[in-house]
């Protein structure tokens, strides 16, 4: 596929930055709101992320111990490295209220290099590094 001036898009047909991958994940984690804007605020401190947003007004449905739960929540989202995440994922069951938080790690492929950038630098990871 090609752009108006000839450029090769891939097949999301965004422009390719040709820059290596930067490394960064997106962590989802619901909790009460309070306890959303402290887990965020914790990990951000603790340079495990480098942002987390909390959204608040998320009303969750969900089967625990054989009997369906409604409960309304915050959806947090972090910014993390990949070199991060492990370390992340292992602290959030340490903060987090529930007996199983939710955590759920979606890749980023693509981005604004310097907000990328960014998010690596502050979550003390390296651009284009590993799984971590």
């Amino acid at each position: 596929m090609s752009s108006s001036d000839g450029e090769t898009l891939p097949p999301s047909g965004a422009p390719s930055s040709g820059s290596p991958p930067a490394g960064v994940r997106l962590v989802l984690v619901t909790a009460p709101v309070d306890e959303a804007r402290a887990l965020a605020r914790t990990l951000v401190e603790e340079g495990l992320a480098a942002c987390g947003n909390v959204l608040p007004g998320v009303h969750s449905v969900y089967r625990w111990e054989g009997a369906v739960e409604e409960a309304e929540e915050a959806l947090v989202i972090l910014k993390t490295s990949t070199e991060g995440e492990g370390r992340l994922l292992r602290r959030i069951p340490e903060l987090h209220s529930y007996d199983v938080p939710e955590a759920l790690v979606m890749e980023v492929p693509r981005g604004h290099p310097p907000y990328l950038e960014w998010v690596v630098r502050e979550s003390g990871g390296r651009l284009g590094s590993g799984e971590g």
